[in-house]
């Protein structure tokens, strides 16, 4: 076999893995989950969560990966050949492949909704008629939604975009990417805090976003702010497994989980400075702001109330689709690495292995939307199944058994060769990183899924 690729420096090795946690997990959903969850009380315990739970596992997933040097499902075949474990990474790829189908999706929504910002057709409406803008805005995404070949033809767009730069590799293609879309996404989230801030009733969106009532911190609360962390983080996915198989031996593993996790919780923190002010400025209500209907819907109104719309909604839509995009790449890389190890294929095979059929699976998540709609599976149309089943089910089930694996199957020389760099660097939290490994992030992630049920 050739030796393994690595990323070619320390940034691009930071850009990358920060571009495959950042998404549109932190861009829509992260708002949308601190307004129903109590505002700043959520921020905090969110931010807890992240230090005292998401850090640690991530060093699982990273000293996993790079001590076995191979694919999500292949480390375990390596560090315990024979053994049945290689089950928990065929169920994050398995469970990455099922999200990359839906997520493809909602990439294409977020480019076609850049071209309709672009071309100023996006604000071609007329609110009177349609019973006000947040009408017309949800009127014209319902349209374009279960449209029968728009969708599908953005989906296709955004397969070839990922196609394109995955057949140029690791260095060439994820990681030279990496390094200008991440400065690029924040650089426009700088821009759009710098715009928020100065609304005239940002100090209303603030003190929501940034005053916490610690009344409202429940047991559903630390439940879903503990699910955020893990879902912004891309844990459970093979996705941290698979790109730390491309670390250098001189990697220091705490060093770029600490950089990593703070680097993404800048981005949601500041989606929030950009979200609250804007939505009390202009007076919109809390039940708004959900999925996608903050981003298509209540964005492109609040856009209507500044100056030069289009050019921010344009500003806005690219930020997105370069979240989206950094996501579905490290989703897709995944698979691509599986194929590339478990069927001797090259790269360009992997890769068209991977992505074609994407054109099928995906368009069947889109059409689900609408002319599809009648064909459920437990009542849910393809889309909102593969959703669900793969972040209530798959993503928390390979988390836990990846921290059982690392925590109690490995030895521990195991993790702490790898976070000690065999012995050449010094960690005095190793014990405590230990035992939420073992024992505090596998029975917290097990009250997560099974509360999805309750």
């Amino acid at each position: 076999m050739n030796e393994k690729v690595t990323f070619g420096s320390k940034i691009g090795l930071i850009a990358a893995t920060v571009g495959s946690a950042v998404g549109l997990g932190n861009v829509w959903r992260f708002p949308a989950e601190t307004q129903s969850n109590g505002g700043a009380a959520f921020l905090l315990v969110y931010v807890i969560c992240v230090f005292l739970l998401g850090i640690p596992v991530m060093l699982g997933e990273f000293a996993l990966g790079r001590g076995g040097k191979s694919s999500a499902i292949g480390v375990y075949q390596r560090l315990t050949p024979g053994k049945p474990w290689w089950v928990a990474g065929a169920i994050s790829t398995l469970a990455s492949y099922l999200i990359l189908c839906f997520y493809m999706v909602v990439a294409g929504w977020t480019l076609e909704y850049l071209i309709q910002s672009v071309t100023g057709n996006l604000y071609n409406i007329n609110p009177v008629a349609e019973g006000g803008m947040n009408n017309a805005f949800a009127t014209r995404m319902a349209d374009y939604i279960v449209s029968p070949w728009k969708p599908l033809l953005f989906t296709l767009g955004v397969i070839l975009i990922n196609l394109f730069i995955l057949l140029r590799g690791v260095k060439k293609g994820i990681e030279k990417m990496s390094n200008i879309m991440m400065p690029l996404l924040f650089v426009l989230l700088l821009i759009f805090v710098g715009v928020s801030l100065s609304l005239d009733k940002a100090a209303e969106g603030l003190k929501f976003f940034l005053s916490p009532d610690f009344s409202k911190i429940t047991p559903g609360v630390i439940i879903n702010a503990l699910g955020q962390a893990f879902f912004s983080l891309s844990l459970g996915m093979g996705i941290l497994v698979t790109y730390a198989s491309y670390y250098p031996k001189d990697t220091r593993l705490g060093k770029t989980a600490i950089t990593v996790s703070l680097l993404d919780l800048l981005v949601a923190f500041m989606m929030g400075l950009i979200i609250f002010p804007a939505v009390t400025t202009f007076g919109l209500t809390g039940e708004n702001l959900e999925g996608a209907t903050l981003v298509f819907v209540t964005l492109p109104e609040i856009f209507m109330h500044m100056p030069c719309p289009q050019l921010w909604s344009t500003l806005f839509f690219l930020l997105l689709l370069v979240a989206a995009v950094s996501s579905t790449l490290s989703i897709a890389e995944v698979t691509v690495m599986t194929c590339q190890e478990h069927f001797r294929v090259s790269r360009v095979k992997a890769c068209c292995i991977v992505l074609l059929p994407l054109i099928l699976f995906s368009s069947l998540c889109s059409l689900s939307q609408g002319v599809l709609s009648d064909y459920t599976i437990f009542g849910m149309n393809i889309f909102t199944f593969l959703d669900t089943v793969t972040t209530n089910v798959m993503l928390p089930l390979g988390s836990i058994l990846m921290c059982i694996y690392v925590g109690w199957i490995l030895k521990p020389s195991f993790l702490q060769g790898e976070i000690t760099n065999n012995g050449t660097l010094k960690s005095r939290l190793l014990p405590v990183i230990a035992f939420i490994i073992r024992w505090i992030a596998p029975v917290l992630i097990t009250i997560i899924m099974i509360s999805q049920f309750l």
